[in-house]
């Protein structure tokens, strides 16, 4: 019983919460990102460097299986050959960067934002209550006048 309600205590915490919505949004984002960069990004890099496809960039490390058909990364990987996709290897850290400056301009937005909600001017602080010196000599000041 005392570890249900310890556990329930601990899912229903702030942090917790705020960490879920962010994996689920952050799954979300990251096929964004990736259609992103498969279908968009990828084409024009692909069409600058002349037609290259970088997914299909390989290096065969068993030469003796030969490839059928187009040389492909697939093909390779159907024909048994043991091959070191460098190719695969671009794509996700365009994947990454893209990710990296997306996420980078985010936080920097939200900064933004808190740092006007910090510089709204803050009420003007109460001047400190007189000590009991203070307060002492002025009865005493006050006594004198009167007399």
């Amino acid at each position: 019983m005392g570890f249900v309600k310890e556990f329930k205590e601990f899912a229903m915490k702030g942090n917790v919460m705020d960490m879920a919505v962010g994996v689920i949004i952050g799954g979300a984002f990251g096929k964004i990102v990736t259609s992103m960069v498969n279908d968009l990004l990828m084409p024009l890099v692909s069409k600058a460097t002349g037609g290259v496809d970088f997914t299909n960039l390989f290096v065969n490390l068993t030469p003796d299986i030969a490839i059928e058909g187009e040389r492909t990364l697939a093909a390779a990987k159907e024909a048994g050959a043991s091959v070191l996709a460098y190719g695969q290897f671009i794509q996700n850290v365009v994947d990454f960067l893209i990710v990296a400056i997306c996420i980078f301009f985010m936080i920097k937005a939200v900064n933004k934002m808190s740092k006007k909600k910090e510089e709204a001017p803050a009420p003007a602080p109460e001047p400190p209550a007189p000590s009991k010196e203070e307060v002492l000599l002025t009865e005493i000041r006050d006594l004198l006048k009167n007399k």
